[in-house]
């Protein structure tokens, strides 16, 4: 496939602090409308790996490409602890260069974040502050979603409506970039892969993907 069948590709990846080597090489493309997990031990260098592809820590070698706009829902929940919920949209919203909030209240109401609107992020527990921290990776509709253990904190509740987000994404063409420690369910994805020992390690295809293959073959 060329590099306009990929909604986003990682290139020869090389990332060390001193001289512990922790990318080691890392490549993979993530297609449009395509959902990717990638998982790994802690300590291998998930994190990492997602601060090179989002920008925020650039590689010692290597490239990263994508199209369109990124949405990054980091592990370490970035938001601020005196703003409320609702300033913290209004906020990003100028960030973006966005004409109205509809989609975030759209994902606040999804994720049942609505009463907490006028509260300040610093009274919340650390699974409401998860799901602001989603929102504001969502709100502006990225091509490309890159997120670090997104559900933790999660109840069952907004775990299963964190997945019917992810999938109306795809469905729309957009692709998620899923890293964690543990596929928690892996027929969500439509690949997993594995970070191990500084490179990215292909698994075999999820019954997600077989069920797309099935299809496209019809």
């Amino acid at each position: 496939m060329s590099s306009q069948d990929f909604a986003l590709q990682a290139v020869d990846l090389h990332k060390a602090f001193g001289s512990h080597q922790v990318l080691r090489g890392v490549e993979f493309s993530l297609r449009p409308g395509e959902i990717m997990g990638i998982i790994g031990e802690n300590g291998a260098g998930k994190t990492t790996l997602l601060r090179v592809l989002s920008g925020e820590l650039k590689a010692d070698r290597g490239s990263v490409v994508h199209k369109g706009r990124l949405g990054y829902c980091p592990q370490r929940i970035v938001v601020n602890n005196e703003l409320t919920v609702e300033q913290h949209l209004r906020y990003f919203q100028s960030a973006y260069q966005l004409a109205t909030l509809t989609r975030a209240h759209e994902l606040v109401e999804r994720l049942d974040l609505s009463r907490y609107l006028h509260r300040k992020a610093g009274v919340l527990s650390g699974g409401t502050k998860q799901k602001l921290n989603l929102v504001l990776a969502l709100m502006h509709d990225p091509g490309v979603v890159l997120m670090d253990e997104p559900y933790q904190g999660f109840d069952w509740d907004n775990y299963l409506s964190f997945w019917a987000i992810t999938r109306e994404l795809c469905d729309r063409g957009q692709s998620v970039l899923v890293i964690s420690h543990i596929a928690h369910d892996v027929k969500q994805f439509d690949r997993l892969h594995r970070l191990r020992e500084g490179q990215v390690l292909v698994e075999k295809p999820t019954a997600r993907h077989a069920t797309a293959s099935r299809k496209a073959a019809l």
